[in-house]
């Protein structure tokens, strides 16, 4: 029966994911203006000789320990070079490959709002400057760029976003003291802000970018956008790519630019790989691509195609599969330190205070370990 159901299920989406006509790049915001597209605006990417570094920048972070009113997370941001598919090994007393910090978010009630505040502790205390400004980091649980819906933000989440504001301040840092002219910076996703403050950080990143004339980018493993028609972005693009009979395997084509303050960028679509099954969404900061020739693009996105030779993942750059590994927190450390957490909370005689938050969520779990999960 349960195959039975499936099986329809399976038919009847398929009949309504119809192969409609493509349509064009849909944006809601008036502020995006997308480009056709169409066979001549896909161009080639070919290997071209270049001495511009790539930097890659991902981030990542894990809950240790919560509760509805805190959440402690072990945060970190990586960074690694590359020339090409080779990697380079920067010299840099000032600035390490790798910064760790952990972030106590919790409420507090003032001006008759719920506010959730983050204070954060760089594990080696070299790290505080390369760090986002706790000032920043305290937003209304209504603030509307950290809600779902009408609900209250859900304090966890926004204790991710010290995260999300060490990747830039990370990058800022980076351009100001490692990087040289041309390099270009690929930041893992959108170079889009989304939350209160994190356009302050972006700005700084942008400003050092243009006056040391470091490329700020952005890669994104994977994309919500869509067509008029109501087709995926990327998945009409490959289509349309497809059919076309390209005499090229490794190619680009320009999607939308747009000027708002949140998100000033640029939105290519690329392949970088003949064995790829994947394509990307790529930005580059808008009023750097406006200044950038043709022959100068070419380059950059060559660069970024021969560091997708990897056979692991071939058309997505190594040096963001690198920079994941290293940035990742897996859960073996996050049990780490839970224990280490606890056994602190137990010596200092506060377990009973504690336990009465976290077990406020703790339910879950308790039911889970009962049937075996």
């Amino acid at each position: 029966m349960t195959v039975e159901t499936v099986r329809k299920l399976v038919n009847e989406l398929d009949g309504r994911l119809e192969e409609r006509n493509i349509g064009k790049p849909f944006f809601s915001d008036p502020r995006y203006t997308s480009f056709p597209l169409s066979k001549e605006n896909f161009k080639s990417i070919h290997k071209m000789e270049s001495d511009r570094a790539l930097v890659f920048v991902d981030g990542g972070n894990q809950e240790v320990l919560g509760a509805p009113n805190f959440s402690i997370q072990i945060n970190r941001v990586y960074f690694n070079v590359f020339k090409g598919s080779k990697r380079v090994f920067k010299k840099s007393n000032s600035i390490p490959n790798r910064v760790e910090f952990f972030s106590a978010t919790h409420s507090r009630f003032r001006d008759s709002e719920i506010y959730y505040d983050t204070i954060i502790f760089p594990l080696r205390e070299e790290f505080r400057e390369l760090l986002p400004e706790e000032a920043d980091l305290s937003f209304n649980s209504f603030d509307r760029t950290v809600t779902f819906g009408t609900q209250r933000a859900d304090i966890s989440r926004v204790a991710s976003i010290a995260r999300k504001f060490a990747e830039w301040e990370y990058a800022f840092h980076l351009i100001q003291r490692v990087m040289k002219a041309g390099d270009v910076l690929v930041l893992d996703g959108t170079l889009q802000t989304g939350f209160t403050n994190e356009a302050k950080y972006a700005r700084k990143v942008y400003d050092v970018g243009m006056s040391k004339g470091v490329i700020v980018t952005g890669l994104s493993k994977t994309s919500r956008l869509f067509t008029t028609t109501g087709l995926s972005l990327l998945g009409a693009v490959r289509k349309l790519a497809d059919e076309s009979n390209l005499p090229f395997s490794s190619w680009y084509i320009p999607v939308a630019e747009t000027t708002s303050t949140d998100h000033n960028a640029v939105i290519l679509v690329i392949k970088l790989n003949s064995s790829g099954d994947h394509v990307f969404r790529y930005e580059i900061y808008r009023d750097q691509y406006k200044e950038l020739g043709k022959s100068e693009l070419a380059e950059i996105l060559s660069q970024l195609a021969e560091n997708s030779r990897d056979m692991s993942f071939p058309g997505y750059p190594y040096g963001l599969i690198d920079a994941d590994r290293f940035a990742r927190v897996t859960h073996s450390e996050v049990e780490s330190y839970r224990m280490i957490f606890l056994s602190e909370i137990a010596k200092g005689g506060r377990w009973s205070k504690f336990a009465r938050y976290i077990h406020a969520i703790d339910a879950h779990d308790v039911l889970n370990k009962l049937i075996g999960r």
